[in-house]
């Protein structure tokens, strides 16, 4: 029996995918986001050893708040780097008739074995897919996020070649993700996928920077403020978030 690493669990989400979701946060992260409000998901240490079984009979205390649209929704952390661990939850979920959403950043995903079947067979249990794209530009990425995005875009790429659906999430930070010419190059590479269902633009904030300092950990983006509302509507305009009106 598999036990999934948690850092903590959330009963009433109503952003994280369709209605509303119990949310599940997963430990353990490769990624070093910048703006990373969930630092103290990076690492395993202290997390919660639960059962799928221990997680959903958990969930179901919610069920009467889901409706038609409602579930779960796994986040991190990256819940990916517990490939073997999703599969058993979502599958359980999956018999239970509960609707199953994915929030990641695809930063494990590789089309190499053994973890390409095993992604495969997490699809088959997966109802939506929420996919943090972080930055365009392969080296901006990697100054962001201390990884390359090649294998990001192509998890991408592949999601549409299945036709999982996507909402995209792109975050929008003053001098690291706001670039017109990046957010138009985004734009263009989200208009060759055929399985984005909803885009949004999520305005940097600063209410991780506290976790950041009681982990000890020097917050890189001490002085940058949130974008102004011009920016945001220049972006979600841009990218194709229809909330921008």
């Amino acid at each position: 029996m598999i036990k999934g690493l948690i850092h903590s669990t959330e009963s009433f989400g109503a952003v994280d995918g369709e209605g509303i979701r119990f949310l599940i946060f997963l430990k353990g992260c490769n990624m070093r986001c910048k703006y990373c409000h969930n630092a103290d998901t990076w690492n395993t240490e202290g997390a919660n050893l639960m059962t799928a079984d221990e997680i959903l009979d958990k969930a179901e205390r919610y069920r009467s708040y889901w409706r038609d649209k409602g579930g779960i929704t796994v986040s991190g952390g990256e819940p990916l780097l517990q490939i073997d661990f999703l599969i058993e939850l979502f599958k359980k979920a999956h018999d239970r008739k509960i609707n199953t959403a994915l929030d990641t950043a695809a930063q494990p995903f590789t089309r190499d074995e053994p973890f390409f079947e095993k992604f495969n067979t997490l699809m088959k249990f997966t109802d939506l897919i929420l996919l943090d794209i972080k930055q365009i530009d392969p080296i901006k990425h990697k100054n962001l996020t201390g990884h390359s995005n090649e294998n990001i875009l192509d998890a991408a790429n592949y999601l549409s070649e299945i036709k999982k659906p996507v909402w995209i999430r792109y975050v929008l930070v003053p001098g690291l993700t706001d670039d017109e010419n990046d957010l138009h190059r985004t734009s263009a590479f989200i208009k060759n996928l055929t399985n984005v269902k909803k885009i949004e633009v999520l305005p940097y904030h600063t209410l991780g920077a506290d976790k950041w300092r009681k982990l000890g950990i020097k917050y890189p983006l001490e002085g940058v403020n949130v974008p102004d509302s011009e920016k945001i509507k220049q972006a979600k305009i841009i990218l194709g978030d229809e909330t921008y009106e």
